[in-house]
């Protein structure tokens, strides 16, 4: 481990950050109960007496809870136990009616596992202690002197991620965060909004002098995106170094983060593991996972994020930069590759093919799925499906269609949900390519453009060549404009060229 150099007034200390981070898991019903899982339902109509905490109600482990945590925990590279079970965890929650909530803790069902970060000019291993299952507590929303109290989330399958204190900085949490996000979306096993809480993380972190070990851990809470993680580490390792430099000590503490004055803020002093007095939860059984479970989730990986972005890198001599924006969603790197499969088979060499479909895809189509409001996750659903970019594109790039009348049929795809093909046959607007044609528009222009020609001339004769380009290229769209934009613009340039260079 390097060490993080935070200089306050007169020391250099090392930084220990640890995350934890709770996903909400895509199941359709609860952990333990069947209410349904959903956000944005009207308060308090998906209950039942089980996750209300009726006395005598008894739990049932959602099996696909299970099922999707032990997925998330072998794409991090944990160890499944041979073994695991859920205890109560109790201490006094407003917004849980039973006072304590099934978790896991002895043997939780991720164990052991690895993170390697890369990027943003960061690499390094960060350690995943455990994956643990629980179920999420209700929501509270305070308005003035009350509390009002929302169970729809109570009892909601909640996977937590613990990591060893192994970053350092703000930003290597940040990318942790940023990795583990588009890996959970990659499984499909969580939609990683934090805005809407389905992915949320507290922070601990302290810091002492290099070679002395863990210092007084602080952690933060009401961290909403990684941007938050970001500078409330960066702010509270300032701040404990300012204390630290006084000849003050650090409280260990929780404290929440002001996103309006960018500063951590005291919330309490932190609970120890036994205050919650743990044990086994007698209505649940012990799991044990059989081959056929197993098998089930080692089938259901995917090509991970990371592994994705390298691949593209070497696969289609793609840019860093590239590889990862085409990777932020498993939907837009699905489409990228089949997009470039599909346009080789209309005949492009790969390399043409490649550059054409991501440009396309980082450019024209990024800005309609952003005007659309579409989600690039949402790409599969898309009107201009990979074969039909595909084709677009290898019309232009063969000369069928021009740039202009490409990105009209590009619209008209979207609009009318038909083929490149029939569109462009439909509006006439293939791309006019024989020279005697053209010809023919050009004279017209010429003789119309009487005065615009002499000026060329003029420009020529004084060897004023900006403005003989600049006259020259309107000569050459008036005569685009009098084809629709159909004409070949090089051989109009060239024909525009041999008249004048002829007088």
């Amino acid at each position: 481990m390097f060490e993080s150099k935070i200089t306050t007034s007169t020391k250099k200390y090392q930084s220990f950050i640890g995350l934890e981070v709770h996903i909400h898991l895509l199941t359709k019903t609860k952990v333990f109960c069947g209410c349904r899982s959903a956000f944005g339902d009207e308060p308090n109509t998906n209950v039942c007496p089980v996750c209300l905490g009726y006395p005598g109600v008894l739990p049932a482990l959602n099996i696909e809870a299970m099922r999707l945590g032990c997925l998330v925990a072998r794409a991090l590279n944990c160890r499944i136990p041979e073994r695991t079970w859920f205890e109560r965890k109790q201490y006094f929650y407003p917004d849980m009616t039973k006072n304590y909530q099934i978790s896991q803790f002895a043997s939780p069902l991720g164990q052991e596992g690895y993170v390697d970060l890369q990027g943003k000019g960061i690499n390094k291993r960060v350690r995943i202690t455990e994956c643990h299952l629980e179920e999420d507590a209700g929501k509270m929303i305070h308005t003035g002197t009350a509390s009002l109290l929302d169970y729809n989330r109570a009892g909601v399958s909640l996977l937590e991620i613990v990591t060893e204190p192994d970053m350092e900085t703000g930003e290597e949490a940040e990318l942790f965060i940023q990795q583990l996000r588009r890996t959970v979306r990659y499984l499909g096993v969580c939609d990683g909004n934090m805005e809407e809480g389905s992915l949320r993380a507290d922070a601990n972190v302290s810091i002492n002098i290099p070679g002395k070990g863990l210092g007084k851990k602080v952690e933060i809470k009401n961290l909403n995106s990684s941007r938050f993680v970001k500078l409330g580490l960066n702010y509270e390792i300032r701040r404990q170094g300012e204390r630290l430099d006084a000849g003050k000590v650090v409280v260990q503490e929780t404290r929440l983060w002001n996103e309006n004055r960018d500063e951590t803020a005291p919330m309490r002093t932190k609970e120890n593991a036994q205050d919650y007095r743990f044990f086994p939860e007698p209505d649940l059984p012990v799991f044990t996972p059989d081959a056929a479970f197993l098998k089930s989730v080692e089938d259901s990986l995917t090509e991970l994020p990371l592994k994705r972005v390298k691949r593209l890198e070497a696969e289609y001599a793609l840019t860093e930069e590239q590889a990862d924006l085409i990777c932020e969603e498993k939907a837009q790197a699905d489409y990228f590759e089949a997009a470039v499969r599909e346009a080789i088979a209309e005949g492009l060499e790969q390399r043409d093919a490649v550059k054409r479909v991501a440009n396309f895809l980082l450019t024209d189509i990024k800005h309609t799925l952003h005007q659309e409001g579409i989600a690039a996750a949402d790409l599969g659903s898309f009107k201009l499906t990979p074969k039909r970019a595909a084709s677009l594109l290898a019309l232009m790039a063969k000369g069928v269609v021009s740039g202009k009348n490409g990105k009209q049929t590009f619209e008209a795809v979207l609009a009318e949900d038909k083929d490149p093909q029939v569109i462009i046959k439909e509006r006439n607007w293939e791309q006019i390519t024989d020279p005697v044609k053209i010809a023919e528009v050009v004279q017209k222009v010429y003789a119309a453009e009487g005065p615009s020609v002499a000026e060329v001339r003029e420009a020529a004769a004084k060897g004023n060549t900006k403005r003989v380009s600049a006259l020259t290229a309107y000569l050459v769209g008036k005569v685009l404009a009098a084809t629709g934009g159909r004409a070949d613009p090089k051989i109009v340039g060239e024909q525009i060229q041999d008249l004048l260079q002829k007088e």
